[in-house]
């Protein structure tokens, strides 16, 4: 018996009888993607933390007459990025609290992939166009990334709540000078993992 012989010879016959291998293990790789990648994006994200300001350059914001009512809302930059601030109904962590009055900064930048964001006051739009309802406790404007749909809420200090982000909004922090707000310092933006 030569050595030839004694080798088995991968046939046309065999290959054909094993074929049905290759879609089966690339819907198993698929489906095993999709899950690993589902539970990330579901539960993967990032709590909230102490506020870790990086101090700057202090910069005026806006002037709180600007900032009558809840949800009034001042787009700026500081430190070359997009921000917003907010004026909101409770205290939030990382935010300022005034006489009685509550503000809150946010970078605009999402941690997804930079995209921004913008304040999304009806919870019909959140539903619609984000496929996201928020909780019955939660049923307040957010912060909404139209690019891939990420959530932010500006009630539990920019936490990314639905989509793709998984890191927080980075926070500014504010200081008020007489009657205008400033902003001081800003977080780093979070690492992410995409």
């Amino acid at each position: 018996m030569s050595r030839l012989e004694g080798r088995r010879i991968l046939s046309r016959r065999a290959l054909l009888e094993r074929w049905w291998l290759l879609p089966v293990a690339g819907t198993v790789g698929a489906f095993g993607y999709m899950g690993w990648y589902g539970s990330r994006v579901l539960l993967g994200k990032q709590q909230v933390g102490p506020p870790e300001f990086v101090s700057g350059t202090p910069q005026r914001v806006a002037a709180l007459s600007e900032l009558t009512q809840d949800w009034a809302e001042v787009n700026f930059n500081y430190d070359r990025r997009p921000c917003t601030v907010l004026r909101v109904p409770t205290a939030v962590a990382g935010g300022l609290s005034v006489g009685g009055q509550h503000y809150a900064a946010y970078s605009r930048i999402c941690t997804h992939l930079g995209c921004t964001v913008n304040l999304v006051r009806d919870p019909e739009v959140l539903a619609f166009a984000f496929n996201y309802r928020p909780p019955p406790d939660a049923n307040h404007p957010q912060l909404g990334c139209r690019c891939h749909y990420s959530v932010f809420d500006p009630l539990q200090a920019g936490e990314a709540v639905f989509g793709k982000a998984n890191g927080p909004l980075p926070r500014v922090r504010l200081e008020v000078r007489g009657q205008e707000l400033y902003a001081t310092g800003i977080e780093s933006a979070p690492q992410s993992g995409q």
